[in-house]
């Protein structure tokens, strides 16, 4: 049942874009970068997405092994000497999604409308950094691994046509165009494997834009990023202790991680506990025969944990995708059939407009593609890598994310975990237990205190000792900086120069012992105020002065209906491709 949903609106979510065939690009520059890695690239235009033309974007590839050919897109930093800028990387989670979503929807330099036209972000944390967007792996977003004229399904499946023509047959799917083949033994199936990827994409980088590496590198990732962020990271110091020859070392300073699912045992549980009244905004609406079914689902002997339990003592590939689907159809699954409500989003009934999903049909149209030299057609999220780390239960999997914080945190690397209060997904209940778990020196002693912004309120509260750092967002889904872009980025901005995180005024590292003075829990409710009761219109726009919907869109007029068409197929599809087999996305797919 899941399944067939989930796939069927695959198929309208690709039914949104006009179908083509991608020309393969001839007029990318290339450069062989650190590590032997080949870098192929050009300059994007200004207005593609960058709208200033004297801050330069480029995008293009790291070919990192035969069939893995992975996309960047980079943007100098606004507002300062972009050679002396810090160098800050984004990824989206997934396992699958596309870190796209993080440059149009959250904190990337602009967004798309639906006039199909990019228009500025002013929150864009460009503003503090150089911002590279990385999709991976191959077969995630615009990466590709060998690129095949194709079309999709209903079931989501791609299959291959015999020449770059839409037959008869495959027109009623309106899917046909440039994919990716479906090789699911050429990407990467569990986390621990991806990393060595993500090193070489940025080896590649570093050495073809040496201009832009030259200060200290963050990392900077959400949701199913709870996974990559310290596993990834901890790869790459363990690679600076190899002094390899010809590659170059990493400066790693700061890892970020939104809304994160780091420990199954943890954050299977906090899904009932979120449902069960411990969110902040008095919503439970569930009956007595309702909750007996899915507290036995979780605790109940031979369910939820015990399969989780069972999965990390056997380390079995069968046993933890089992427990993964177990724990996904009757643990986590429960709240969208009985709710109605979206899940990176409990404010917001289905199908929820926010954040808004323009840019992908903006990035299917034939201008953009050629402008940022793609080779394939791009969607959120690739059901190769999903299915691939599906096979062996990766997200049932803790992979050492507790231990390897630790690791960064004993390298003397800055770890943030911050959540948007709002997601059920990967939420802050959960979240919160993993920063306990980490148990950063000090942390136990430190208290909550209420976070300060230029807009002089109070967005939120942070729980820090030295260089670690918890921090809940009040009225916030799983992409916080689309529902808070300025708290966000005034908090990445304190990230980077290793601020406190309270005032952005102390240098946490030159203070020895600093820690927040505050109460041991963050109590503050937002109650049901912003809880909305009826669908949210397709065509909404969010203000994020009131939290909450506008209550007339402020679009520009003219909007076309083609636009708003699109938007609410894509919208519903998302909430079948959002992780996309169970959705720790970077949103549906953050």
């Amino acid at each position: 049942m899941k399944a067939s949903l989930r796939f069927s609106a695959a198929a309208l979510l690709a039914n949104s874009v006009c179908a083509q065939f991608v020309p393969a690009p001839a007029d990318l520059i290339q450069k062989l970068g650190f590590a032997n890695i080949s870098v192929r690239y050009k300059e994007v235009p200004a207005g593609i997405c960058e709208l200033d033309p004297n801050v330069k974007s480029y995008s293009g590839y790291a070919d990192i092994a035969e069939d893995q050919h992975i996309f960047w897109w980079f943007f100098e930093a606004r507002n300062q000497d972009p050679t002396e800028a810090p160098l800050t990387v984004w990824i989206n989670g997934g396992p699958g999604s596309s870190s796209m979503i993080g440059l149009f929807q959250e904190l990337g330099p602009c967004g798309v409308g639906p006039d199909l036209k990019p228009f500025n972000n002013p929150y864009s944390w460009s503003n503090a950094s150089n911002m590279l967007f990385i999709d991976e792996p191959s077969t995630v977003g615009l990466s590709y691994s060998i690129p095949i004229p194709a079309f999709q399904d209903d079931d989501g499946n791609i299959v291959q046509l015999p020449n770059a023509t839409c037959p008869e047959y495959a027109e009623a799917y309106g899917t046909c165009g440039t994919y990716s083949k479906p090789l699911i033994q050429s990407v990467p199936n569990k986390t621990e494997d991806a990393a060595s990827g993500m090193w070489k994409t940025l080896q590649g980088f570093m050495g073809a834009f040496p201009q832009y590496s030259r200060k200290g590198f963050s990392f900077t990732t959400e949701s199913y990023g709870g996974h990559y962020g310290p596993v990834f990271n901890a790869y790459i110091l363990d690679q600076n202790a190899k002094n390899i020859s010809g590659t170059h070392h990493i400066n790693l300073e700061n890892v970020l991680i939104g809304n994160g699912w780091f420990d199954p045992l943890i954050q299977y549980e906090a899904y009932y506990k979120f449902a069960m009244g411990g969110n902040t905004y008095d919503y439970m609406p569930y009956n007595a025969s309702v909750i007996a079914e899915w507290t036995n689902n979780l605790y109940g002997e031979g369910n939820c944990l015990d399969r989780t339990r069972d999965c990390r003592a056997t380390g079995s590939n069968a046993v933890c995708s089992a427990a993964d689907d177990f724990c996904y159809n009757k643990v986590e699954y429960p709240y969208d059939l009985y709710s109605g409500r979206d899940e990176y989003d409990m404010r917001e009934l289905t199908p929820d407009p926010f954040p808004y999903s323009y840019y992908v049909e903006y990035l299917n149209t034939a201008e953009v593609q050629k402008a940022i030299g793609a080779f394939q057609n791009f969607s959120e999220s690739s059901r190769t890598v999903s299915t691939a780390f599906g096979n062996t239960g990766d997200d049932d999997r803790e992979s050492g994310t507790i231990e390897d914080c630790r690791k960064l945190l004993d390298a003397g690397v800055q770890v943030m975990l911050y959540y948007g209060d709002a997601d059920y997904n990967c939420n802050w209940l959960g979240g919160q237990e993993v920063a306990k778990m980490i148990n950063a020196t000090g942390y136990t002693e430190a208290g909550f205190v209420n976070i300060s912004t230029s807009d002089g309120k109070v967005h939120g509260q942070v729980r820090q000792s030295g260089l670690f750092s918890f921090i809940r967002i009040y009225e916030s889904g799983h992409e916080v900086p689309f529902y808070q872009p300025l708290a966000a980025l005034e908090i990445f901005q304190r990230a980077m120069n290793q601020s406190d995180i309270e005032t952005g005024q102390i240098c946490v590292k030159d203070e020895a012992g600093y820690k927040t003075v505050g109460t041991p829990t963050s109590d503050f409710r937002e109650g049901n105020a912003t809880i909305q009761f009826e669908v949210t219109p397709s065509n909404a726009t969010y203000n994020v002065e009131l939290d909450a919907p506008d209550a007339v869109p402020t679009w520009a007029a003219g909007v076309g209906k083609r636009g708003l068409n699109a938007k609410r197929e894509m919208k519903q599809a998302r909430s079948f491709l959002g992780r996309p087999r169970k959705s720790k996305g970077g949103k549906r797919p953050a």
